[in-house]
């Protein structure tokens, strides 16, 4: 997985336990674009400081993933259910187009959720 991609779901996931200050200035860095120097600046730290509390906070939100492990299930749950919907598309034949129809509607509201 693309490691911004990564840590924006680890963000999403994990977010609410890091502090505010944690989540405004990963936030900016990671999900705004912000650079480094810019990012310092906007806080009145130094770039080395902005640097340090990035990697800690990833790290943070690594470790919670690798005990809970929340993303991975949420990304094997998609995957089956998507696989789900799509057999479901594949599937032929007047007898199960009432059945698939609501498998498919089943998924979708699944899908939504997550």
């Amino acid at each position: 997985m693309e490691k911004i991609v990564e840590q924006t779901m680890l963000f999403d996931f994990y977010g609410e336990l890091l502090t505010e200050h944690q989540r405004q200035v990963f936030g900016d860095v990671i999900l705004g674009d912000l650079s480094l120097s810019e990012a310092a600046a906007q806080y009145g730290v130094s770039r080395q400081g902005i640097h340090d509390l990035v990697r800690r906070v990833d790290g943070q939100l690594r470790g919670y993933e690798s005990k809970l492990h929340l993303v991975e299930r949420f990304l094997k749950i998609r995957g089956e259910v998507m696989e789900i919907r799509k057999l479901c598309d594949e599937s032929s034949g007047k007898a199960l187009a009432e059945e698939t129809g609501k498998i498919r509607e089943s998924c979708d509201r699944i899908l939504n959720d997550l």
